[in-house]
């Protein structure tokens, strides 16, 4: 990604454009050249073919894309997501653990980072938290991006942090389901059926009408750019939304989780 990203900024100075102005012809963001000759974000072969024709590189980066092991067309995960979810006009996630991180309290988060195992030290930990409580500034954003989250039932019941404050989470989230931009649904327990057993998502489609997917497990996280493989995502994500709770009865739950009714 790294050899790519130099051979883009190679031919786009060669060229004698900025990357403003290559942005321009290609009806890109700036944004996107930068991390592409940086190496932080996937080339694509439509984009390459696109960047080839108009800087005359005679399908130089087609070529070398063709011949990327799939491995190393993966940026680091946290760079990549971190940078998408700022620029996203949409956002849906499903989580099956733990609420999800941009709508964890102060608290919550910490209990979170508490459980890491090897535990964090002191600096790190502090990094971590006030890196995940930045990210959440997103929420303030104007115009904010279109959100949807759906969080399996046990994620609500799990008490990290203790009982009062999986408690005032639960409030929490509450307060954010009446957010208009922000649709909040919890998947019950007792569903029979259940469209994501293979585990969290996080779908974005960003400024640009860009889709991606990002994908964790234990070992290790991938951005996901194919536009087949993220169509079949999003699918999975249009089933789960119609196996879980409506907004209105998750609204009423997390009422009665948090003991208000």
């Amino acid at each position: 990604m790294n050899m790519v990203g130099a051979l883009l900024a190679h031919f786009r100075i060669r060229a004698a454009l900025t990357q403003p102005e290559l942005a321009e012809r290609l009806c890109m963001s700036v944004d996107k050249i930068a991390s592409m000759e940086q190496g932080r974000r996937p080339l694509h072969i439509v984009d390459a073919e696109h960047i080839d024709k108009v800087l005359n590189t005679t399908g130089a980066l087609a070529a070398a894309i063709s011949e990327m092991p799939e491995q190393e067309n993966i940026p680091l995960f946290s760079v990549a997501l971190f940078e998408n979810e700022g620029r996203a006009r949409s956002l849906h996630w499903y989580e099956n653990h733990v609420v999800p991180r941009l709508l964890q309290t102060e608290e919550y988060a910490r209990a979170v980072f508490g459980c890491e195992y090897p535990p964090y030290d002191e600096e790190e930990f502090e990094r971590h938290l006030r890196n995940r409580m930045e990210r959440q500034q997103l929420l303030q954003r104007t115009p904010p991006p279109a959100m949807s989250y759906v969080i399996e039932e046990t994620a609500l019941m799990r008490p990290i942090g203790g009982r009062e404050c999986l408690r005032r989470q639960i409030r929490h989230l509450r307060a954010l389901a009446d957010l208009p931009f922000l649709a909040l649904s919890v998947m019950p327990l007792d569903r029979e059926t259940h469209a994501g057993l293979a585990g969290p998502m996080i779908l974005i489609e960003t400024l640009e009408f860009e889709r991606l997917a990002y994908s964790e497990g234990q070992r290790g996280a991938i951005v996901i750019d194919d536009p087949e493989i993220v169509s079949r995502l999003y699918d999975m994500y249009v089933m789960l939304r119609s196996q879980a709770l409506t907004p209105e009865a998750t609204k009423r739950l997390l009422e009665k989780l948090a003991g208000e009714t």
